[in-house]
């Protein structure tokens, strides 16, 4: 018997699989092959693994080679994308008069990464121009355009300002710049209005997914759009498709910046965005921007490439954490105007602040725990997490949600009390999107603005109760309590002999990983434990099992490590028939590569001789 976190004991095989299938896991899931039913030709147990996997994604032939081998060239012409030709052209004109540009910025990765491509292309296209950026305070002024800012930067002198990863519904800020005499640029991938008389009433607005555009992919991050811009404005500024060789450099550069903004901001990793952050990501260690460098230095990342793991948990973070608990200005510092001097003595600091956040995080993820577990947000009847907390940072409550929304696998809200004003965030889970529910609730609130999966919102302290309650109701009757279980999905079946070196090698190929391009998950079926699981690391908390194939024409041994396992252990016996879903990766811990795979799941099988 194990418990769900939804409440009440339940065993697997009552709600999810056979009876001879129990996990010994204390998070239920349900395990589901990847669909490839779209694929109306089957793929037999007999192909390579690599194919198998395709063909459970549902990549043809022809879809699976781009993806294999992109290339630069899958990437859209940016004139396509509308108003993108208005703004660069304004943009370009500002610059070479000197007259005063501000990039208006946001204070997450994404956001940071926009702010440093567009400034390093304008002063790499006219040296002497006027450039400066803005990032407001995340406590003191909120996410996006603000009126007050604007009127401030105008009285500075400010002829045009450009956005970056924001500004998609800022009705009211637009206003406020024509008056102040502000071209306004606003270029964002935040969901947009559903009509174009809903948009601000700017000087452009370049959005891939405006309701107007036939631009072909609408998924980029606000990171990728500014590059998408930043692209414009050099072959604008050069006349021609084709850019001297410098400039190209520095474009190949900006990737790297923007494929920080496509991970960290977990934009789906297909498309444009996975050639971003694929060849992105292969720049980085060579990228000629101080700032990335010290980054890069600070983080302990001395290896010789960067990958989308090392951005999501290493550099991200600390990139955050300076917007969280300080001012993301020095972030964008570190990536525009920093020496080497000063980008050592930042990258350092945001370590610092990095792991002052993580704890002000364990802090918050505990007390909210409990809070939901005694309000009974945790429960089939109550499908959502909507609390606040006084004592809370409102720079860390989204971290928070999404360790929330991990344990209990249900849409999740956590706002920061100040006064009389509650400001937080929601992260969301598959299936339920989070900006369309609080759209239902918008008269409960004061602002809010964000995407399916994530959001910012702000509302009167005294009209929580009742905001809690639409909310939860919105997700009642969006989903069922099938939805509050994770779901683990598997691309293919497996056996241990089937994972070689190069098999391995071959399934990198998909990567980088990411939302909407996972790592690959395999089930490995008709195996049995060799030997007893031990525990693993200093503290004991991990698992190291071996198991090999009860085929005697395949027999092989595999290593399989289960993170925070070792409490599992005794529900494990020695030699027992499993079939578990694991993460192949090739280790070189021990100096040369090895295969070895991450444990996910795992179910004991009734061993045909005990029946």
């Amino acid at each position: 018997m194990t418990v769900n976190h939804s409440g009440g004991p339940s065993s697997l095989h009552q709600r999810y699989g056979p009876p001879s299938a129990p996990s010994v896991r204390g998070l239920l899931k349900r395990w589901i092959p990847r669909s490839s039913s779209t694929s109306p030709t089957p793929c037999t147990q007999d192909a390579p693994l690599l194919a198998r996997v395709l063909h459970a994604r549902a990549l043809s032939p022809d879809l699976a080679h781009n993806f294999l081998q992109p290339s630069l060239l899958h990437l859209h012409d940016p004139a396509s994308m509308p108003d993108m030709d208005r703004a660069a052209a304004r943009l370009l004109d500002a610059a070479r008069q000197r007259q005063p540009i501000v990039i208006y910025g946001d204070y997450d990765v994404d956001g940071i990464s926009a702010t440093a491509i567009l400034f390093h292309t304008l002063h790499h296209l006219v040296p002497n121009a006027l450039v400066s950026t803005y990032v407001p305070h995340r406590l003191d002024e909120g996410y996006g355009l603000n009126a007050d800012a604007l009127r401030a930067l105008a009285a500075q002198g400010a002829k045009v300002v450009v956005s970056v990863d924001c500004g998609i519904t800022a009705v009211q800020p637009a206003l406020v710049a024509a008056q102040a005499g502000i071209d306004l640029i606003i270029t964002d991938h935040h969901n947009p209005p559903a009509s174009l008389d809903d948009l601000p009433d700017a000087y452009a607005v370049v959005h891939p997914r405006r309701p107007d555009s036939s631009y072909p992919f609408g998924d980029l991050s606000g990171s990728a759009v500014a590059y998408k811009l930043a692209w414009r404005l050099c072959t604008l500024a050069a006349g021609s498709p084709r850019v001297a060789a410098n400039t190209r450099e520095l474009l190949l550069d900006l990737l790297a910046l923007a494929s920080l903004g496509v991970i960290a901001d977990i934009v789906p990793l297909v498309g444009e965005n996975r050639v971003i952050a694929r060849f992105g990501l292969s720049r980085l260690k060579s990228c000629s921007l101080i700032g990335v460098q010290s980054l890069i230095d600070a983080s302990g990342l001395s290896g010789d490439r960067v990958d989308a793991y090392d951005v999501g948990f290493k550099l991200a973070p600390r990139l955050n954490a300076c917007g969280r608990l300080g001012h993301a200005r020095e972030a964008v510092e570190l990536f525009t105007t920093a020496n080497h001097t000063r980008a050592n003595e930042i990258a350092h600091q945001l370590t610092t602040l990095n792991n002052e956040r993580r704890a002000v995080e364990r802090a918050i993820t505990d007390a909210a725990t409990d809070m939901a577990q005694l309000a009974g947000m945790t429960s089939d009847h109550r499908r959502a997490i909507v609390l606040a907390h006084p004592d809370w940072h409102q720079g860390v409550v989204g971290i928070a949600c999404s360790r929330l929304v991990s344990l209990f696998h249900r849409p999740t809200i956590l706002l920061a009390q100040r006064g009389d004003e509650c400001h937080g965030s929601g992260r969301s889970i598959d299936g339920f999107n989070l900006h369309l529910a609080l759209e239902s609730c918008r008269d409960s609130l004061l602002s809010f603005g964000g995407h399916d999966m994530a959001a910012g919102l702000r509302l009167h302290a005294h009209r929580l109760p009742e905001f809690t309650e639409r909310f939860i109701e919105h997700a009642n009757n969006a989903l069922t309590p099938e939805h509050l279980t994770a779901t683990l999905l598997h691309d293919a079946d497996a056996q241990p002999h089937e994972l070689s070196l190069d098999a391995l090698r071959d399934l990198a190929r998909l990567a980088p990983f990411g939302r909407d391009n996972p790592p690959v998950r395999l089930r490995l079926t008709n195996i049995r434990l060799d030997g007893r699981p031990r525990t693993l690391g200093a503290d004991g908390k991990h698992a190291s099992l071996f198991v090999r194939s009860r085929d005697r024409h395949h027999d092989r041994v595999l290593r399989l490590v289960g993170w925070d396992w070792a409490s599992r252990l005794a529900d494990i016996p020695a030699g027992a028939p499993i079939e578990a879903v694991v993460e192949p990766k090739i280790s070189t811990f021990s100096g040369s590569p090895t295969v070895e795979a991450e444990l996910l799941d795992l179910r004991l099988l009734q061993d045909p001789r005990t029946r």
